[in-house]
């Protein structure tokens, strides 16, 4: 007997990977509630302090997504973070933090006073 159908089913072409939601990267930094303003965020930006996968950006306009590591300052510390989500807007803490996992170490505690 004979197989019928050659036991294949649809076209035989892999379905394409699913397409990761990307956003601007200063919008990004805004709605996990890096900087008060989306400005501000563009400033720091632009000014050639921010990395992304360890590669300097100065382009506000450079997009991001899940997986992509970034490098910025923030106050006087150094922050290293990596983008679990893009989110779909500016909520409140509690979700942005959702958003991101803080790669850094955290500081030691300073020795207790006597």
């Amino acid at each position: 007997m004979a197989k019928v159908g050659g036991g294949r089913t649809g076209t035989g072409h892999a379905a394409p990977p699913p397409v990761l939601p990307k956003l601007r990267l200063d919008k990004w930094l805004w709605q996990a509630r890096f900087f008060k303003s989306r400005t501000l965020a563009a400033e720091v930006v632009e000014s050639g302090h921010v990395r992304v996968n360890g590669t300097p950006v100065s382009r506000p306009s450079r997009e991001v997504g899940t997986g992509d590591v970034l490098t910025f300052p923030q106050g006087r510390c150094i922050r290293v973070i990596r983008i679990l989500g893009t989110g779909v807007r500016r909520g409140p803490a509690s979700e942005a933090q959702t958003l991101f996992i803080d790669l850094d170490v955290p500081p030691a505690a300073p020795p207790p006073l006597e």
